[in-house]
């Protein structure tokens, strides 16, 4: 599946209407279900590069800040969240993840809580390939998605080192340096 075609879904499951992540995903796994089941393993896998490709140790920075503390699997979630968010979102915040400041909703976090998961969507080829198959199980990925391995992280509780590396999320979500 090409990139473009990937992205595609996204972009019509978004179209023209607000929708929460849930909702993108949906939308997005009820299109699929329409293709052949080998299309959707495709686009499933493309995810999977997609995932591969976003799991930058300073983008777990940004979501542990964000959010407030971020797993492995919340890491996981919060890519999700970006992906329901597009094209543009993800390879932005791939290549800046300071830029997610950007963002309305996570602009409006810092004053509300708000945490941004959206594990619907890492389903939405599986969701897809079970109504187009009958209930048939996604076939399994030839390899896990790699992520950064948490005990290799820098230290994210270091407000310094925070503030350093993601300055304008640090002043939307930490408390100003004494």
């Amino acid at each position: 599946m090409r990139t473009d075609d990937f992205w595609a879904v996204i972009d019509r499951a978004t179209a023209d209407r607000p929708a929460s992540p849930d909702e993108v995903a949906k939308r997005a796994a009820a299109e699929l279900a329409a293709h052949d089941p080998e299309e959707i393993v495709a686009w499933g896998r493309h995810l999977d590069k997609v995932m591969a490709a976003s799991g930058k140790e300073d983008l777990w920075a940004a979501a542990y800040l964000i959010n407030g503390g971020c797993s492995d699997e919340g890491f996981d979630s919060f890519r999700g969240w970006l992906v329901a968010h597009g094209r543009d979102v993800v390879a932005r915040s791939v290549r800046e993840p300071d830029s997610l400041a950007d963002l309305p909703a996570v602009r409006s976090a810092a004053t509300t809580g708000a945490v941004f998961e959206a594990e619907a969507v890492l389903s939405i080829a599986a969701e897809a390939y079970a109504q187009a198959t009958g209930g048939d199980a996604l076939p399994e990925r030839e390899a896990p998605v790699p992520r950064p391995d948490p005990a290799m992280l820098w230290d994210f509780d270091d407000e310094e080192e925070m503030q350093r590396r993601l300055p304008r999320l640090s002043a939307l979500f930490l408390a100003p340096p004494d």
